[in-house]
């Protein structure tokens, strides 16, 4: 029988969360009478994360431990996890007893109604207010431009089909984007409310800056799930644009010039000059991406759903 259900828990320093959230995820997932197996990667914690798993392990059959040497980061943490997974469905959940194991239920049987990857959505959360304020503000744009109608992008508690983590490529920061990397590839996105506790022990690992790093992951996820393959879309409409100002400002100002009045001194000429250069390139750029994704051409991977021979 193969495996049914395979639970990532990327970790960093949760030590005294490890008793606890183990033993709520066996109370919420034997009753379900699937075979199961839980994968925590140890972002390079330097508590005692590592020594309390080792122990965890006699205690839990279930339980696989990666060690990273070094913080490397979550999405590193993700990307090795999904390499091991080995059930149908994949759960992914937070080391700090925020997210609530009792929900992998709920999560899989939106799976079950035809989803590849239900996103959780924490309506209430029980966080400090400088953390919920940017969170929605990040939310409600990263929304707005992908076209994504969903409310929680950087909810740790996720649900997936296993094609779809097999599919997604993560590194950098991009694991706050995984509903959208899903969904440019194809795959149907749904959410639904989930339920969120206070931290019980230690501190957030992350800070204000996160936001800030977040809007410029943003720009790269639009890039490369649109533009990846076709750059001179971006660069030649910026390109374009640019190119049109500067000339409708440099042909106002021949006609003035032709009416008998002095232009080499005004800063709109010198604007009009700059815009037009800008212009050319940001086409030129575009251009040059153009060969670039040429050269790459035979390397590009597509999701493909399924095969019939």
């Amino acid at each position: 029988m193969g495996m049914d259900l395979s639970i990532v828990i990327p970790a960093y320093n949760e030590a005294e969360s490890f008793p606890e959230l183990l033993e709520q995820i066996r109370e919420a997932v034997e009753p379900m009478n699937l075979q199961y197996e839980i994968i925590v990667v140890d972002d390079g914690s330097n508590d005692d994360s590592l020594a309390v798993l080792r122990q965890l392990k006699q205690k839990y059959p279930q339980l696989k431990v990666i060690s990273f040497r070094r913080n490397y980061g979550k999405s590193a943490a993700l990307s090795v996890g999904f390499r091991e997974v080995q059930g149908r469905y994949v759960i992914t959940m937070d080391a700090d007893l925020q997210d609530d194991p009792h929900e992998i239920p709920n999560l899989i049987a939106k799976l079950e109604e035809g989803y590849d990857l239900v996103s959780g959505w924490k309506k209430k959360r029980h966080d400090p207010i400088s953390k919920t304020v940017p969170s929605r503000l990040f939310n409600f744009v990263t929304s707005r431009l992908t076209g994504i109608r969903i409310h929680d992008f950087n909810c740790g508690l996720k649900a997936y089909r296993q094609d779809v983590v097999k599919d997604l490529q993560v590194y950098g920061e991009l694991h706050r984007f995984l509903p959208v990397l899903a969904h440019w590839n194809g795959f149907r996105v749904s959410e639904i409310v989930v339920k969120h506790h206070p931290r019980k022990y230690g501190k957030t690992k992350f800070g204000l800056s996160r936001f800030f790093n977040g809007f410029f992951d943003l720009m790269t996820v639009l890039f490369i799930t649109r533009y990846k393959t076709s750059p001179l879309h971006i660069f030649g409409m910026m390109g374009l644009i640019s190119f049109l100002l500067g000339f409708g400002i440099e042909l106002y100002l021949t006609i003035r010039w032709f009416m008998g009045e002095s232009i080499k001194n005004r800063p709109l000429f010198f604007f009009g000059i700059l815009t037009i250069i800008v212009g050319v390139q940001f086409i030129v750029f575009g251009l040059l991406g153009e060969m670039l994704s040429a050269n790459f051409a035979e390397g590009v991977e597509y999701s493909i759903k399924e095969r019939i021979e």
